[in-house]
């Protein structure tokens, strides 16, 4: 285990002598329909969002709109591959993959997935995408550079999201199984598989590649913390409840849960094994879905506002009232 870097230990002294988090601007989007996974791009300062049939591409900066990827059938995740100028999108209602251009965001091809392709991942050293799909209890396996399909790898379970390390391995929650795969990327098989307990239902993941953490957030209430070389949960903290984000800035030292309850939780990384819950930043409820550019330090969230909600179905969101919430540390915080 590596010693914690001393710039970490002076940036949470300045997080906490200048205050909290807060939501310092909203864009309203609008469009219709319902969004899931929001995705940063940190090198352009853009943001994937998926709104059911599509992908918005929003700039950080200014919250607006600079184009659209079409022809999605149920937008859930995206992955970016920019070595290879491609970009994949999850298009859940045909199991598939859809891969477009960065830079012109035309659609290249449509790879065949598996039911309910959700969450999707890039693993660098491997150039390959991971679909993972949620109904079919496993992940698609993508040539990025190709676009094409590897082989569909059975996860004994259904897979929310996960991260790649960066050295060869990826990490997966199975909700279901509340446990924690691991893939070898190039050999495209499990290695091990691990409790989450006391989490139960992992399904945003995010990850501390310096010192060796996985961070998956539980719809139990709980952030389970995991060393990912001894493959077990050292600590778990409380977050809110119908948490759907995660992520992690290595520079603060802080991790996030964003939560349908209308909170994003703020946890500091006080030593790999010791972490405590910061605050509780308010947001608008639902707004459980948030990308992190660590370039910036910002969070980003979505959220709407709804109408009455009917027996067994979700609210409908107001059309036009779609937004994006830049949330931000406090001035000198970092």
């Amino acid at each position: 285990m590596k010693t914690p870097l001393p710039f970490l230990a002076l940036a949470a002294v300045a997080f906490a002598a200048t205050g909290s988090y807060h939501v310092a601007r909203t864009y309203v989007l609008g469009g219709d329909g319902g969004w899931d996974y929001v995705i940063p791009d940190p090198p352009n300062h853009r943001l994937f969002i998926a709104r059911e049939n599509r992908l918005m591409v929003v700039d950080e900066n200014t919250g607006k709109l600079i184009g659209e990827v079409t022809g999605i059938n149920g937008a859930h995740g995206t992955a970016v591959a920019a070595a290879y100028g491609h970009a994949f999108a999850t298009s859940s209602e045909d199991q598939s993959v859809v891969m477009f251009d960065l830079k012109t965001f035309k659609i290249l091809k449509r790879i065949p997935a598996a039911d309910d392709a959700d969450g999707i991942l890039y693993d660098q050293p491997s150039g390959r995408v991971f679909s993972l799909n949620g109904d079919a209890n496993s992940a698609t396996i993508i040539d990025a550079r190709a676009g094409k399909l590897v082989m569909n790898l059975p996860l004994g379970g259904k897979p929310e999201y996960g991260a790649s390390a960066g050295d060869g391995k990826l990490y997966v929650n199975i909700a279901d199984k509340s446990q924690i795969v691991e893939i070898d990327t190039k050999a495209a098989k499990i290695l091990r598989r691990w409790s989450t307990a006391p989490c139960e239902h992992p399904v945003p993941m995010a990850i501390d590649t310096a010192h060796r953490r996985l961070f998956s957030g539980c719809r139990s209430g709980v952030l389970a913390i995991s060393d990912y070389d001894a493959g077990k949960v050292v600590a778990t903290v409380p977050i809110g409840q119908g948490v759907d984000g995660a992520g992690f800035d290595p520079a603060l030292g802080n991790v996030f849960a964003s939560n349908a309850d209308g909170k994003l939780t703020v946890i500091h990384q006080d030593s790999p094994g010791s972490y405590r819950v910061v605050e509780n930043v308010p947001t608008p409820p639902r707004s459980r879905n948030m990308g992190l550019d660590p370039t910036t330090h910002r969070i980003y969230l979505v959220s709407a506002k709804f109408g009455e909600a009917q027996p067994h179905h979700r609210p409908p969101v107001l059309p036009g009232t779609f937004s994006l919430l830049v949330v931000e540390p406090a001035a000198g915080a970092h």
